[in-house]
C-alpha cells in the first residue's frame, strides 16, 4: 500500500518495467507476469487514476541537441509577493527546465540547460536578473551527473 493507493506484486511489476523502459510491449509484460494485455491496460488505468503514475515522455539528450552546460541558480527576490510573477517570466525562458518554491537561502531554485557558459551569463544577465523582484543570483555549474533515477517503489 503506497499512500491509500493499494498495488500488489503484478502491478509492481508492470511499474518496474516501465520505468526501465516505457516502449516496452504490453504484451511483452502480460507474457512475464501470466495476465491478458487487457489486464494489464486496466491495471494500468487504475494506476493512472489513483495517480501513482502520471503520464509517460520521451526523453531527449541535451548534449545532442548542443546543450553542454547545466546550471542550478538560487534566486534571492526583493519580496516574496513576488514569487509568482517570477515564476511566470521563468515559464518564458525555455532553456529553465525546472523551478522549485524553496526554504533557505533562496526563494526559488532552476536548474538550467545552457549551449556554454557564454549562453549561460547572457541568460543571467539578460533573462533572469532583468526580471522585477529578482535581487540577486548564486549560480552553480555541474561538472558531472552520475545519478538520474526515479524513487523505487
Amino acid at each position: 500500500m503506497i499512500e491509500g493507493i493499494k498495488i500488489d506484486g503484478i502491478d509492481k511489476i508492470i511499474i518496474k518495467r516501465l520505468v526501465e523502459d516505457a516502449r516496452t510491449p504490453i504484451l511483452t509484460i502480460a507474457r512475464e507476469v501470466g495476465i491478458s494485455g487487457a489486464a494489464i491496460h486496466q491495471r494500468l488505468r487504475k494506476l493512472e487514476y489513483s495517480e501513482l503514475i502520471v503520464g509517460s515522455k520521451m526523453v531527449l539528450n541535451p548534449k545532442a541537441l548542443g546543450y553542454t552546460t547545466t546550471a542550478f541558480i538560487g534566486i534571492f527576490l526583493d519580496s516574496s509577493s513576488m514569487y509568482n510573477s517570477a515564476i511566470k517570466r521563468l515559464k518564458e525562458i525555455p532553456e529553465v527546465v525546472e523551478s522549485h518554491y524553496t526554504t533557505g537561502n533562496y526563494a526559488i531554485f532552476i536548474k538550467m540547460l545552457c549551449k556554454n557558459n557564454e549562453d549561460l551569463m547572457h541568460l543571467l544577465n539578460n533573462d533572469i536578473q532583468t526580471i522585477k523582484g529578482v535581487a540577486r543570483t548564486e549560480t552553480f555549474i555541474s561538472l558531472d551527473q552520475q545519478i538520474d533515477r526515479q524513487i523505487k517503489i
